[in-house]
């Protein structure tokens, strides 16, 4: 568990740990980074670096949190990754559908595994269930998302490396915009994210822009058209099953 400077949620909660990359929004993955800063301060977590691995103990931490949190599941790793034992998973969601006071947001880039997966879980309204889509190449993802039985489903295009002009939009509640930050970070246009919001507007889906990112991405900011984008979906209506 910790506290979290990501924009769009308060806390992280790892129950996995490690990945591998799949795609091209994972070439400057920041999980990847941190967990080798993690490994050689001697965390315990990440002795095993970026490889995936389970972690029993950190399933009972939901159980202790006293008041309502919004939990980003997995920011060091994919729960739908193949090396993620179903079992495990299963574990993951029960401990979700126990703690219908808190909002759990699971990200992933295995759409496919999500979608096959799908009715081994109770999809509980406090579960927001998202998909990474950073071009073209991976909308794909979006198909999965839609048609799986989480009652709150978002997507998160960061990094978002072009341009994305036809996103069906249909049954998604939440959409999430970033552009890549780091060392040698890809350029982001304008444009791509106007051209979403406008999106999003058009088809009442939620819209949040995260920031624009590159080298200096607290200099950069995270304005759009001259003001900040926070929207999220009702947050008290998925607190009830």
């Amino acid at each position: 568990m910790a506290q979290s400077s990501i924009e769009w949620t308060e806390m992280t909660w790892n129950p996995t740990t490690g990945c591998d990359k799949i795609s091209q929004g994972c070439k400057f993955c920041y999980a990847e980074v941190m967990s080798k800063r993690l490994q050689a301060m001697g965390i315990e977590k990440y002795k095993d670096n970026f490889k995936v691995r389970t972690h029993e103990s950190a399933l009972d931490t939901p159980y202790s949190w006293r008041k309502s949190k919004i939990v980003f599941v997995n920011s060091m790793s994919d729960l739908f990754h193949p090396d993620v034992p179903l079992d495990f998973i299963k574990k993951v969601f029960k401990v979700m559908n126990d703690n219908t006071q808190h909002v759990f947001q699971v990200l992933t880039k295995r759409s496919e595994r999500l979608f096959e997966l799908q009715n081994e879980f109770k999809w509980s309204h406090n579960i927001w269930m998202g998909v990474s889509v950073e071009d073209q190449k991976t909308q794909f993802r979006i198909d999965h998302l839609r048609n799986i039985k989480a009652h709150t489903k978002f997507l998160s295009l960061e990094p978002l490396l072009e341009s994305l002009p036809n996103l069906d939009l249909e049954n998604i509640h939440w959409v999430i915009v970033g552009g890549e930050s780091g060392r040698n970070p890809r350029p982001m246009k304008s444009d791509w994210v106007i051209e979403i919001q406008e999106q999003c507007e058009a088809s009442e889906v939620d819209f949040f822009f995260k920031q624009w990112g590159g080298k200096n991405k607290k200099k950069n900011g995270r304005e759009l058209n001259g003001r900040t984008y926070d929207e999220m979906p009702e947050i008290e209506l998925q607190r009830s099953v």
